[in-house]
């Protein structure tokens, strides 16, 4: 019985490990999906993530998840890039190299990490909004 049991656990761990090396293949194979670190106003936590672009949206999903939905949806249209600046002291958990936005969203202020190689595409991208948005 009890062999049975562990198996099954072991079974069980297997797969939730395939379903999230798929999961982040999945998320990571798309054009416009860039790793970015998230953290929403008043929170002194990053959240790193994959962020797609595209559209009208952009669609942030949290690494360590197995959810398929994305945890945040930023509208082009609301969304203002308001300062630009290296990570600093505070920001312990972002590599050095990345640079941080501070940002405004029609659901509040947020802050957003990338690395400089993705920050052009990500700016042409907030830029290109049609307008009048």
């Amino acid at each position: 019985m009890t062999t049975a049991l562990l198996v099954l656990v072991g079974v069980l761990l297997l797969l939730v490990v395939v379903v999230f090396l798929l999961r982040r293949r999945f998320l990571l194979s798309g054009l416009g999906a860039v790793t970015m670190w998230y953290r929403p106003e008043g929170t002194p936590r990053w959240s790193v993530g994959v962020a797609w672009y595209g559209g009208d949206a952009l669609l942030w999903y949290r690494a360590l998840s197995l959810s398929v939905r994305p945890q945040q949806r930023l509208s082009r249209a609301g969304f203002r890039v308001l300062a630009q600046r290296p990570a600093g002291r505070e920001d312990l958990a972002l590599p050095g190299d990345v640079l941080v936005l501070s940002c405004s969203t029609g659901g509040g202020r947020c802050e957003l990490a990338m690395e400089p190689s993705t920050l052009t595409g990500f700016l042409s991208w907030v830029e290109s909004a049609p307008p009048g948005s």
